[in-house]
């Protein structure tokens, strides 16, 4: 793996403009119903924002391309449903996951206004709440006020880490941030971390049944 993140790593520290708009991608599709599912949105920008510290990224774009992203994809998604009412829920290719849209009634039933933001930091929800909240009536002012302050919240929730991590190996174990053949093993340990949790929850919800089925909706 290292082979490959070296010369990714190289090629996007003279393109920086190529990963900004990777991450910006990144958030925006894991917005996306169904393709949110399947994208590793949040694994790419914790890897890419390892590159921080190294000087390859700034910060403040970094975020700002996250939350952008996150922005757009949610606020599609949420107009979509707004515009096509619950039958959307009803319609190719949400009725190939009923289980998720299920989920995400549920949760929003449970939660109502809050669940636009908590489902920011629950997969595989985050991507059908919108999508749902839109379809089941929110309006637009309550939603994007619960769900940008979310989003001012994720974005950094997901970039720090790998951003924090990395600087702290290069400050305390004395990793050079340049010129050192070892340099991106401190990255792909994130990365790797952000599976080991990924795959922790998955296995986590497929033993319990899933955490947000079972929960009642409010009368």
């Amino acid at each position: 793996m290292t082979s490959f993140l070296d010369p990714l790593i190289s090629f996007v520290s003279v393109h920086a403009w190529l990963a900004y708009l990777t991450l910006f991608l990144a958030a925006l599709l894991e917005a996306v119903p169904v393709v949110g599912s399947v994208i590793p949105g949040s694994t790419i920008i914790l890897a890419l924002s390892a590159l921080v510290p190294g000087g390859e990224l700034k910060l403040q774009w970094v975020l700002l391309a996250a939350a952008l992203g996150a922005v757009i994809g949610d606020g599609s998604a949420y107009w979509l449903g707004h515009r096509q009412q619950r039958k959307i829920l009803n319609t190719w290719p949400l009725t190939n996951y009923p289980r998720v849209v299920e989920e995400s009634e549920t949760f929003f039933h449970r939660f109502g206004t809050w669940a636009v933001f908590f489902a920011r930091f629950v997969p595989p929800i985050r991507a059908f709440v919108p999508i749902t909240a839109g379809a089941l009536g929110m309006e637009p002012a309550r939603f994007y006020a619960v769900n940008i302050p979310a989003i001012l919240v994720w974005a950094p929730a997901h970039v720090l880490p790998g951003v924090l991590a990395v600087s702290a190996f290069h400050q305390y174990f004395g990793v050079p941030h340049e010129g050192h053949p070892f340099k991106h093993m401190w990255i792909l340990t994130v990365v790797a971390v952000a599976i080991v949790i990924g795959v922790t929850v998955w296995i986590h919800r497929r033993r319990n049944g899933g955490t947000v089925a079972e929960a009642k909706p409010r009368a």
